[in-house]
């Protein structure tokens, strides 16, 4: 048995792109549907309410395109609004994000864990359980990001003017003592060569996209595809000039970039 029906991937903008990468390079004969809210981004900075009506939207339109699963590469979104899509498509596979606060607890030789989220991904009761169930026994330094999406959205990636903002959000951390650094945003994860030049060989730097690519398959199962290799497609709303470009720059290959009929 297989499915041929693609995947949905959402994102409050381009940073789930990097999950998207997970996931392709995990299951690369899945045909991947993908969208860019960048028109709202960043989600951290927007009400619960806004956050799952979009969500909403946006899972709408991907199961309107045939999408088989949904994975909500934010951690923001998911925060906000994976009980809501689950609560309405009850049969339908739906994976999320959470900050990668067990792993960094059990890999803390500190004591002291650093995340670097968003403001709407740290002050969400998700968060809150997370550091419930793992964060005893360690001290949780958190630090919200922000300015940090911004850059990414535009392709920025090494600017002097990012790395600049990145090492101020970074320095309460290491302060902190902090020796695991949770890059608690998809966005964050394509600065990780910036954090990790600025943070040094001693801290160790952890996201959680190959974990969710590795989740997606064991919840696909049957349905996986038997094709050897997938295709893409892509929707954003926002300036499609620059999400274009950035996705484009992102997922390593020319796409184009279909404007989505959420743009509002």
């Amino acid at each position: 048995m297989s499915d041929p029906r693609p995947v949905g991937v959402f994102d409050s903008g381009v940073g789930g792109v990097s999950v998207l990468r997970e996931i392709r390079s995990l299951l690369p004969g899945e045909d991947l549907l993908y969208v860019a809210d960048s028109g709202h981004a960043p989600y951290g900075e927007k009400s619960a309410d806004f956050i799952i009506a979009r969500s909403r939207a946006i899972a709408g339109h991907l199961l309107e395109q045939g999408a088989k699963a949904l994975v909500i590469a934010c951690n923001t979104a998911t925060a906000a609004a994976a009980t809501e899509l689950r609560a309405q498509w009850p049969d339908l596979p739906i994976i999320g994000m959470e900050p990668a606060v067990k792993p960094a607890a059990a890999a803390t030789r500190s004591g002291v864990v650093g995340v670097l989220a968003t403001v709407g991904t740290l002050h969400s009761a998700q968060f809150a359980a997370l550091l419930d169930h793992f964060g005893r026994g360690v001290k949780v330094v958190t630090r919200p990001g922000v300015g940090l999406v911004e850059c990414v959205e535009r392709g920025e990636l090494d600017s002097p003017a990012t790395r600049d903002l990145l090492a101020h959000h970074l320095e309460p951390l290491l302060s902190a003592g902090a020796d695991v650094v949770v890059l608690g945003c998809t966005h964050y994860v394509f600065l990780r060569r910036l954090v990790e030049d600025i943070v040094g060989p001693d801290v160790r730097v952890i996201d959680t996209g190959a974990a969710v690519a590795q989740q997606l398959r064991r919840r696909l199962g049957s349905l996986l595809s038997d094709a050897t290799t997938g295709a893409a497609r892509f929707w954003a709303s926002g300036d499609n000039a620059v999400v274009s470009r950035t996705i484009g720059m992102l997922w390593r290959a020319d796409m184009p970039v279909e404007v989505s009929p959420l743009h509002v």
